[in-house]
């Protein structure tokens, strides 16, 4: 089953809980393969309570589903510093924010690109990438993740901004 599938199925369940579902990576492997789901809350960061109330309702969709063959680990987690990027909506909230994006086919030339995310325009994300500006197609993009900033704070994942010297809420 694929990443985008396994997002479907889980994400309005996640959204009954007050949560959002940023996206599932599914890493299939002989002996015991990986569910790593990564949920976020609109108003207040991710508790461990969190985590574990989504890990109860996910273990219970697939014990309906049975969408993974074979043994697994299911993980919950908080995006963290490092956040992963799964749609055009999530790159478009951190406009102006440093992203590492590897493609599943070369672009220009490249597969991997790290600069600034400029805009966001339908499907396509522009990034800036040594001094000029490229667009990426969002079906080409295999892992985004944001590049942690320590010199200043991180602007929340809705868009609004984070004046320096000020803490987050």
């Amino acid at each position: 089953m694929r990443n985008e599938e396994l997002t479907n199925l889980l994400a309005p369940a996640i959204a009954d809980m007050g949560l959002e579902c940023l996206g599932v990576e599914y890493s299939p492997s002989h002996g015991n393969s990986l569910v790593r789901v990564y949920i976020d809350a609109a108003d207040r960061p991710v508790t461990v309570d969190d985590c574990e109330l989504v890990s109860r309702q996910v273990s219970a969709l697939f014990d309906v589903n049975d969408p993974i063959t074979g043994r697994y680990t299911l993980e919950v987690s908080s995006p963290g510093l490092d956040r992963p990027l799964y749609t055009p909506t999530q790159f478009a909230r951190f406009v102006g924010e440093q992203v590492k994006i590897e493609l599943s086919l070369p672009f220009n030339g490249r597969r991997r690109f790290l600069g600034p995310i400029l805009a966001v325009e339908g499907e396509t994300i522009k990034v800036e990438q040594d001094g000029a500006a490229v667009d990426i197609p969002h079906g080409n993009v295999q892992k985004a993740k944001l590049v942690p900033r320590f010199d200043e704070p991180m602007k929340p994942g809705k868009g609004g901004k984070v004046e320096k010297g000020k803490t987050r809420k």
